[in-house]
């Protein structure tokens, strides 16, 4: 048996108003994602237990079959091992994304989506002029990069996602608690540092959000996992442009596999991951792909930009995955659904329970869901699951 994990993350959403109440899944062009719900078993999956943030960390993790209550330590450590950066005993790693702030007001979690070249030159600035004996700055994709803090220093700071606070005051929300104040005051230095940079200078004279601060979140100690082949006696791969997930893989000894191009938004290598996948697949028994563009639509507020990322996922995803599944001597299981909601009315990520479906190639077993939507897969025969338990379940049965 071969397995397909493909995860459209933030796919779920909220009824929407515009969209004659109905949800962007309801709406989107989706056969082939309808397809493996018709013929297959759908339910819901908790992704977020009690008690946890509604992070994409938390939520993937339990998808790869890592339940947070074991595993969970923070989300930048798992992307600091995406980027090479080791981390000792006392180091705490923090998410640290270029942000835009305009009159005190934070406009852009994501500084226009700002290119990983150019956030690269001001990684490496800040570095030069802010790093001390105890903090670094290490340059990740796009606006997502990363700091080290030394000492424990950190650990114990409340910090909150940028994503969760477009449009608040800035001053509201700084780091606060434990060592609040020297990170408060990191994000201050780095303003003064960014806001006249070459770069930024040049992105304004473009008309595009510079990239004028720093914020950061989400951190944490490096975590200890259990082998994903000695936790379900499968090798398996990671294909997802967001060092978050390629962390995740990396601690659970998953063979990580970049894919040119994939950028981890709507102009993301589509075609590439999944030819990937499906290479990947020959001499490995699972393949989990990741793509992140429902979710950036979803932070952004559109509704345009997460349709066309929906069906994008399911037309250039979900569907050449299928196909090659039902062509294939060997049988398949696919497996389909997003990480959590993060519905564009509120453009954030909520810990409602998602859809998921599953499909065998050798075993058509239909439990009478037509469509792969919110609403409909809450008639689906499996229920309502806890998603760490979802691979073994798969695996084991």
């Amino acid at each position: 048996m071969k397995y397909a994990i493909l995860i459209g993350d933030g796919m779920a959403d909220y009824p929407i108003e515009k969209l004659g109440g109905r949800t962007i899944l309801q709406v989107a062009r989706t056969p082939a994602m309808d397809s493996i719900a018709e013929r297959g078993r759908t339910g819901l999956a908790q992704t977020v237990p009690d008690g946890f943030p509604p992070g994409s960390d938390v939520a993937n993790m339990s998808i790869l079959g890592y339940d947070p209550a074991t595993y969970y330590s923070g989300r930048a450590p798992l992307e600091a091992a995406s980027m090479g950066v080791a981390l000792e005993a006392d180091d705490v790693a923090f998410r640290c994304n270029l942000i835009t702030i305009e009159k005190g007001m934070i406009k852009d979690y994501s500084a226009g989506h700002i290119s990983s070249d150019e956030a690269e030159i001001l990684i490496d600035t800040l570095d030069s002029e802010l790093r001390t004996e105890n903090v670094r700055f290490y340059p990740g994709i796009s606006y997502r990069h990363l700091i080290v803090a030394r000492n424990d220093m950190g650990a114990e700071t409340e910090c909150t996602p940028p994503h969760d606070i477009t449009g608040e005051r800035k001053d509201d929300y700084l780091p606060r608690g434990k060592d609040g104040e020297f990170f408060s005051g990191l994000i201050e230095a780095s303003t003064v540092v960014l806001e006249l940079h070459p770069v930024n200078l040049k992105r304004v004279q473009e008309g595009k959000n510079p990239a004028n601060s720093i914020w950061v979140w989400g951190q944490g100690y490096a975590p200890k996992f259990r082998s994903f082949q000695e936790l379900y006696e499968k090798k398996g791969a990671i294909i997802s442009a967001v060092d978050l997930l390629k962390g995740i893989g990396i601690y659970a000894g998953l063979d990580v596999i970049e894919v040119p191009g994939a950028t981890g938004y709507l102009d993301t290598n589509y075609e590439g991951k999944a030819s990937a996948a499906i290479e990947s697949l020959k001499t490995r028994d699972l393949v989990f792909v990741h793509v992140e563009a429902p979710d950036e639509a979803g932070h952004e507020g559109s509704i345009e930009k997460k349709l066309k990322a929906v069906e994008d996922f399911d037309s250039r995803i979900v569907a050449p995955i299928l196909k090659h599944a039902e062509a294939s001597e060997e049988p398949f299981t696919i497996l389909v659904l997003p990480d959590h909601p993060t519905p564009v009315s509120i453009k954030t990520h909520t810990r409602d329970p998602i859809p998921f479906a599953v499909y065998r190639t050798d075993k058509v077993d239909p439990d009478g869901v037509e469509t792969f939507d919110e609403e409909a897969v809450k008639n689906g025969s499996m229920g309502l699951v806890k998603a760490s338990d979802l691979i073994g379940m798969l695996v084991k049965g």
